[in-house]
């Protein structure tokens, strides 16, 4: 895929999980000559996601989830992710 990492994640994102909302914060300008920088402005970044597919799982499901739906971004690609996964309010 081409484009940067920030609409690769969102695109993945999105087909996996049909959010409702969706945040993708590059946070690499905080982390920058730290561990993980990699020089490329993409190393580091929080995903705020909101969909239905999580109301019935726990946080630490929610996670695995993001992170599975991410294949190797995470760890290989990426150094760090936050996930801030929610279902939508009923």
């Amino acid at each position: 895929m081409s484009g940067t990492v920030a609409q690769e994640i969102e695109a993945l994102l999105t087909q996996a999980f049909a959010p409702t909302n969706l945040e993708i914060i590059n946070d690499s300008a905080k982390h920058s000559g730290h561990s993980g920088d990699d020089g490329s402005g993409e190393s580091h970044f929080t995903v705020v996601i909101e969909a239905p597919a999580f109301a019935e799982m726990s946080r630490l499901a929610r996670q695995r989830a993001v992170i599975a739906a991410l294949g190797d971004i995470v760890g290989e690609r990426v150094h760090a992710v936050a996930i801030k996964a929610s279902a939508p309010a009923n």
